[in-house]
């Protein structure tokens, strides 16, 4: 059966209709959100640089902020109307919603969802980055990497919305991302394997890989629990017209889309939040390296949690009459988590010398310009390496563990952080997405996935499924697909329900899920290699 292989009375009478425009102040609306999201962004970089004192001596590096801050929201944009479309199709096709009602309500969730996200994906995401590269942030490489993430992560989302594919863009940035460091590696003459922090990859990797297993399966027997149960036969056949379902299944179907519209953006907004973060730190360190908003009476306790653990750790193993560095030492363990002697003794003068400096300068605020990123760098790489402690389970002194831990809550405190503006720029990007290209993929779920049209409890069964595994993903720190979750829960319920599959439909997309992340590799690792000789 084809692609157009609906019945020609349910196409007639059943499908949303498409071609009603939307009213005359919705691109004015569209332009004003968006000329005031840039100016908004603008001025709170501006305002953030002047607070801190530091003279603007040229301008060259708010040109590159601008520049990779465009690329980095034209991403979330592009994120908004390839992924966010899998949450509206449902309340399309049954009619629960119009189209232009359901894309603009489901933005609105989106730009709610990031704006109350946690942060803690932003920076599992991140995390996936070679050690190395997050520490030159400012540096040529570090440009290199965030431009070659950007526009490959871009490429590959923009050729599949086109051919209507709903692949996955937690997909193809965490491929972007592998690409990266396997060529960061090579071309620093190492083997590409060590380039990546793989235990964290294969934890992201595994989300992935069992998300739309889970969509599938549990959408399935969520239809199947919900006839046994319910037996309302409204509720298992295709809509007879245009008109709304009942209240109570309309309800519902607008509540599960609101849900997965929500979880979306508190899930994926927060990938984009990360890279931003990477490009604000690397261009404007003297502002965003770390966290200024830190309380000053925080910071003796910090210093002297330090302290204490430093002596602590050279109790277990004393350092060497000739230590190697510290930095070279702790970064060689975080990329290949090999335990030495060396390791604990460089973790002690490394927090050593953030105790001396957080000491020296009362604040965050106080530190000079010229010391901030190293200060950064030296608290980023501590956090890495008692990270790598704990997974690598080396046996310490339990109260030795209990401070390692706090430490690493403290030193996140003060660089892992996301100011409310870059949350309300990103919200802002998503949300605008959502309201512009979402159509190819709606088509796409509602028509290309089964042979007969979505019904009101299939509807339901696929976004209840989606919204509970995005949210859990989300409460444990995970990037998950919207775009896997959903679709393969449509075909779940599809599947259930003796509706049929479109074969040609689902090997589309299994070949864009298979060919995303080989591509992605590729396309950021070429990228990759161009840029850092530019």
């Amino acid at each position: 059966m084809s692609e157009n292989s609906l019945s020609s009375s349910s196409s007639a009478r059943g499908r949303p209709n498409f071609d009603k425009k939307g009213g005359r102040f919705s691109k004015p609306l569209f332009l004003v959100l968006l000329v005031g999201g840039l100016v908004f962004a603008g001025l709170n970089l501006f305002n953030d640089v002047e607070e801190t004192g530091a003279p603007v001596t040229h301008y060259f590096p708010f040109f590159l902020l601008g520049l990779a801050l465009i690329i980095a929201l034209g991403f979330r944009f592009v994120n908004g109307f390839h992924d966010t479309a899998n949450a509206v199709a449902t309340v399309i096709y049954t009619h629960s919603l119009t189209p232009g009602v359901a894309v603009v309500w489901s933005g609105i969730c989106n730009f709610l969802g990031v704006l109350l996200s946690s942060g803690v994906v932003a920076f599992g995401i991140i995390s996936l980055l070679p050690v190395e590269l997050i520490l030159q942030a400012a540096s040529g490489n570090g440009f290199a990497m965030v431009y070659a993430l950007l526009f490959s992560a871009i490429i590959w989302n923009l050729g599949t919305w086109y051919f209507g594919l709903p692949s996955s863009s937690s997909h193809t940035l965490i491929g972007s991302i592998i690409g990266v460091g396997v060529a960061n590696a090579m071309l620093h003459g190492r083997s590409g394997v060590s380039g990546v922090d793989w235990d964290q990859a294969l934890k992201v990797g595994y989300s992935l890989l069992l998300s739309p297993v889970v969509g599938f399966v549990c959408a399935a027997l969520l239809l199947w629990i919900m006839k046994m149960f319910i037996r309302n036969r409204q509720l298992y056949q295709a809509p007879e017209s245009p008109q709304p379902p009942p209240v109570w299944i309309r309800g519902l179907l607008i509540l599960t889309c609101t849900g997965v519209s929500f979880a979306h953006g508190s899930n994926d907004g927060q990938k984009g939040m990360g890279l931003i973060m990477l490009i604000l730190v690397g261009t404007m360190p003297i502002a965003y390296a770390l966290n200024r908003s830190l309380p000053p009476d925080q910071i003796p306790r910090v210093a002297a949690l330090t302290e204490v653990t430093e002596q602590q750790l050279l109790q277990i193993q004393p350092a060497a009459s000739q230590p190697p560095a510290s930095r070279e030492v702790l970064t060689q363990f975080v990329r290949s988590s090999n335990m030495n002697a060396n390791v604990l003794p460089a973790l002690a003068a490394t927090l050593n010398d953030i105790g001396a400096q957080i000491r020296r300068y009362g604040s965050m605020e106080n530190i000079p310009a010229q010391s901030v990123t190293n200060t950064r760098n030296q608290m980023y790489l501590a956090s890495e390496t008692i990270k790598h402690l704990q997974t690598s389970n080396v046996k310490l002194p339990e109260e030795t563990g209990r401070n390692l831990a706090a430490v690493k809550r403290e030193l996140d405190s003060a660089t892992r952080f996301i100011p409310m503006w870059v949350k309300v720029v990103v919200a802002i990007a998503l949300g605008l997405g959502t309201m512009v290209g979402w159509r190819r993929i709606v088509v796409t779920v509602g028509e290309r996935i089964g042979k007969t049209h979505l019904t009101y409890a299939q509807g339901a069964s696929a976004e209840l499924v989606a919204m509970a595994t995005i949210g859990a993903a989300d409460s444990f720190g995970l990037p998950v697909s919207t775009t896997h979750v959903l679709s393969s829960g449509v075909a779940g319920t599809m599947a259930a329900n003796r509706s049929g599959l479109q074969l040609s439909t689902l090997r589309n997309l299994a070949v864009a899920w298979v060919l995303t992340l080989p591509v992605s590799i590729l396309l950021s690792a070429l990228l990759y290699g161009l840029f850092i000789h530019l």
